[in-house]
């Protein structure tokens, strides 16, 4: 988070699909950091508290919809690894060519670079995936066109 931080600062907004597990720590790095956070939280996790710097839509939709507002809504998709919801949302991501990065964790979406760098005949997007959180922040960077 720090690098992302230090290359995008305020320009860009992190849109995370909850506040637990991975996604908790990245919501509180970025709002430490001073950076933007929009969470879109499923309807079964509407309840719960969020911090109170984030913009949580609360659309009341299920996991597997609120996965797909979430990656229709970015610019680039990155996947800090996890199974098939994960795996859904790099997908979604394909199918509607935006760029896609994974950062290896061990994780069943690992399991994806066996299909890549194109998930399919179209070559729509390259999905890849990466080993060092700074070198992935950087990409991003690349990506969104805020790299100093």
């Amino acid at each position: 988070m720090s690098k992302l931080s230090e290359l995008c600062g305020k320009r860009v907004a992190l849109l995370l699909g909850g506040y637990w597990g991975s996604m908790r720590i990245v919501v509180d790095e970025a709002l430490r950091r001073g950076m933007h956070v929009v969470i879109l939280p499923p309807l079964e996790r509407e309840h719960i508290e969020y911090p109170e710097q984030a913009l949580v839509l609360r659309m009341g939709v299920s996991y597997r919809v609120r996965s797909v507002f979430l990656v229709r809504s970015c610019d680039v998709l990155v996947a800090l690894g996890g199974g098939s919801g994960t795996m859904q949302e790099v997908f979604t991501a394909y199918c509607e060519a935006k760029p896609v990065l994974i950062l290896r964790t061990g994780l069943d979406s690992d399991k994806l670079e066996k299909l890549g760098p194109y998930l399919d005949s179209r070559a729509l997007t390259k999905v890849e995936l990466l080993d060092d959180p700074e070198e992935l922040a950087k990409r991003v960077s690349e990506i969104l066109g805020c790299s100093r």
